[in-house]
């Protein structure tokens, strides 16, 4: 059984691959952005891009951060060698609206601001407005999960090498 530190290490590039291709997907294929029922969904990057590129012995971190943010220089980035490390996303299903940041060393979700929920008027509706809280809470969750199985299903099968490699790196060197 490998030691958690040595698997985290060993491991953690696939969180960086997820967040690329998300960004990809997001860019170029959005009929491919699906939840766990297969329906397309309404996600798009946030005002914050975060990437790494190693370099010899050092690291650069590059921050884009801002409203509309131009992700040009993300795409320089990747040019150069760099990993996404972090996005922020807003993810929109009919009138509701989530903003969450990913990261993808750990996949953890952070800054998770989930739509506001109805008034509690009566000592009765505390227990559906916990309710409430708690599925709009899991909203992202799940849906960030149902992305990355779809990842990793693509990510295990000659097609990743073949068809998905080829394809972003198009869109990096446009």
């Amino acid at each position: 059984m490998l030691d958690i530190a040595v698997a985290y290490n060993r491991y953690k590039f696939l969180g960086h691959e997820f967040l690329t291709w998300l960004w990809y997907l997001i860019e170029n294929d959005r009929k491919s952005l699906t939840n766990e029922k297969n329906e397309i969904i309404s996600l798009n990057i946030g005002n914050k891009v975060v990437f790494d590129n190693k370099t010899d012995n050092n690291t650069e971190n590059i921050v884009i951060k801002g409203d509309d943010p131009g992700l040009e220089e993300g795409i320089i980035a990747l040019k150069k060698g760099g990993f996404v490390t972090e996005i922020d996303f807003l993810f929109q299903e009919g009138e509701f609206q989530w903003k969450f940041i990913v990261k993808g060393e750990s996949f953890s979700l952070n800054s998770l601001k989930a739509p506001e929920t109805g008034n509690i008027e009566k000592k009765d509706d505390i227990e559906g407005a916990l309710l409430e809280k708690i599925y709009l809470f899991e909203k992202p969750l799940l849906l960030i999960e149902a992305l990355y199985k779809k990842f990793i299903k693509i990510r295990l099968s000659p097609k990743w090498n073949t068809e998905v490699v080829p394809l972003i790196k198009t869109w990096i060197s446009k």
